[in-house]
């Protein structure tokens, strides 16, 4: 194996872990906008703090059933 493959092999493994780790935080932040919805928090509120659009907000944490 050369110096090339080496590098491509160890971006490889880095990707891998970034990915990991995106997906990680990724379900925190679902389950965390899940607990906002329930604690009577709006998509719209919740999108301001995120970034993210109130339709993703309210996609991913719809209103919990009455």
């Amino acid at each position: 194996m050369d110096a090339l493959d080496m590098e491509i092999q160890a971006a490889a493994k880095k990707r891998t872990r970034a990915e990991e780790a995106f997906k990680r935080a990724d379900e925190d932040l679902r389950v965390l906008l899940v607990r906002g919805r329930a604690a009577d928090k709006g998509p719209s509120h919740m999108a301001k703090l995120t970034g993210f659009t109130r339709e993703w907000v309210a996609k991913i944490a719809p209103a919990p059933k009455s």
